[in-house]
């Protein structure tokens, strides 16, 4: 994925002012694809400059704020990037690279690290939780997108997978813990 196709698919669901798409980032698209605000910003402006977005004539005010639309041939670029052929990214988790590291040089500290990051997954498991329970409550799943529950679902089982690798890879460094 790549931040204009982000950026595209967020302004297709909203039409949307820069700090709003921030926002949005934020809370949603940020969790799996990260942009700064200045990115999005930068790539607002060549996005626009490109012809596949346009600023939408706003009243006059003090913050001269810009409210973001895709065009046509912004649509229409996002609709042949989905229909393109991607294989998967190999995995580049520095963890990973760190516990090979130390059954070379030995593991001191890296017990405490691996509980920090058990926290930190623990923690976003529950924000992926609480998300899916407000957004698509079980009551309306027929009404739902289905396919932005299916990103969801995807976290969910990225950090549910952290969750019982961490804690298996902690009890294999503290055996009788």
């Amino acid at each position: 994925m790549s931040l204009p196709h982000a950026i595209l698919t967020a302004l297709l669901e909203k039409p949307s002012s820069g700090l709003e798409l921030t926002r949005r980032f934020d809370k949603s698209i940020g969790f799996f694809w990260s942009a700064t605000h200045q990115q999005i910003y930068r790539e607002l402006g060549r996005l626009e400059q490109s012809g596949l977005i346009r600023s939408l004539p706003q009243p006059p005010s003090r913050g001269q704020r810009k409210e973001y639309e895709v065009l046509p041939a912004g649509r229409a670029a996002l609709v042949e990037w989905v229909a393109q052929p991607q294989d998967p990214k190999a995995i580049r988790e520095p963890l990973l690279l760190r516990l090979r590291a130390a059954a070379t040089v030995g593991g001191r500290g890296l017990a405490e690290e691996l509980e920090r990051h058990l926290e930190l997954h623990e923690r976003q498991l529950a924000e992926y939780l609480e998300i899916e329970r407000n957004d698509f409550p079980l009551e309306h799943a027929a009404e739902e997108n289905r396919l932005q529950h299916r990103v969801l679902s995807a976290g969910i089982g990225l950090e549910q997978f952290w969750v019982e690798w961490l804690r298996e890879t902690l009890a294999v460094l503290r055996p009788g813990v």
